[in-house]
């Protein structure tokens, strides 16, 4: 896919998830961000509209965000990650979002008013040009967004946050990276590419990419999560059955032929159908679970666990002299 071709698919895909009645659902939000390590406690004290089921880690969990620190996020959808940041840099902060995607930051300053929160702002822009000032942030966060990227502009999102973080600031990041190179039919795949499978880079690209950018301390771990979570969570928060025709924690294989089967898209999509248009999930499926019956029709099935994973990302800019 081109790089036009890439962000249409992702504005197309993203936006329509702003007003997606399974992702605004507190019940599969809450289930998927709790297996990736969300506490209850912090679940409940942001609006629930913000939190989409589209996280593949926890970022804020490995950013020692401390009171009085702006903290910046790459991608921030309906606000969920700046909302729990804004928590903890407390009315002496600042916690920003930066998203491209109009129906993303329509329905984040929705639920800014609906949480009365003074220290949050939602901007709109390209994570490839940050519309902040050098020097702004202590912190960025980002949360399975960057593998969203098209591959020739990647180097730029980390160059960008490299130039507005602080002297000593953060990066603290969690992305699906591959686990091995991916074949050159499945990264032209417009369903796996906005469902965050297609355009996962290699761990080694990642370290790259860090580097050339001039960060320190770079470490990338395996979180070593389920990425079935997607799949066996059910539109209401339950998990599905191990019987019955559903899937088992153990089939992580892509492009079963029904929906209960179909393997999940990492950050959740709906189904392109033919026309390009968006094909919403039925009430019994979610929009990841709908995603990959596309992908299964033009690539046929793959072990999703064996090509890519989440991972934690952490590095720090260097202080000056």
């Amino acid at each position: 896919m081109d790089t036009k071709k890439i962000y249409s698919a992702v504005t197309q895909h993203y936006g329509s998830l702003a007003t997606d009645a399974t992702q605004l659902s507190r019940g599969y939000g809450t289930s998927v961000a709790q297996s990736f390590g969300y506490s209850e406690e912090e679940l409940s004290s942001i609006p629930a509209e913000s939190n989409l089921g589209l996280s593949c880690g926890n970022p804020l969990a490995m950013a020692s965000i401390r009171e009085g620190e702006t903290v910046v996020d790459l991608g921030s959808g309906g606000g969920f990650d700046v909302f729990l940041a804004a928590k903890k840099v407390g009315p002496t902060g600042r916690a920003i979002g930066i998203d491209m995607n109009k129906d993303m930051l329509a329905l984040a300053e929705k639920n800014k008013v609906g949480a009365g929160a003074t220290n949050v702002e939602f901007v709109e822009g390209m994570i490839t040009d940050i519309p902040l000032t050098s020097g702004t942030a202590d912190v960025v966060l980002s949360n399975c967004v960057v593998n969203l990227v098209p591959e020739d502009e990647k180097q730029l999102v980390f160059n960008e946050v490299f130039r507005v973080l602080k002297p000593g600031g953060r990066l603290a990041i969690s992305d699906i990276l591959a686990k091995k190179p991916l074949s050159e039919k499945l990264r032209r795949c417009a369903a796996a590419y906005v469902g965050c499978i297609a355009g996962a880079s290699l761990v080694e690209q990642y370290q790259t990419y860090l580097r050339e950018a001039g960060f320190s301390d770079v470490l990338i771990k395996d979180a070593n999560a389920d990425l079935n979570v997607y799949l066996d969570t059910l539109p209401d928060g339950t998990k599905k059955a191990k019987n019955g025709g559903t899937s088992s924690s153990n089939d992580s294989t892509c492009g079963a032929p029904t929906p209960s089967a179909n393997q999940g898209g990492c950050c959740g999509s709906k189904d392109i159908g033919p026309s390009g248009e968006s094909e919403a999930a039925s009430e019994s499926t979610t929009a990841a679970q709908a995603d990959l019956a596309k992908m299964a029709a033009e690539i046929g099935d793959i072990d999703l666990n064996e090509w890519i994973g989440s991972y934690k990302i952490f590095a720090v800019k260097p202080l000056e002299g």
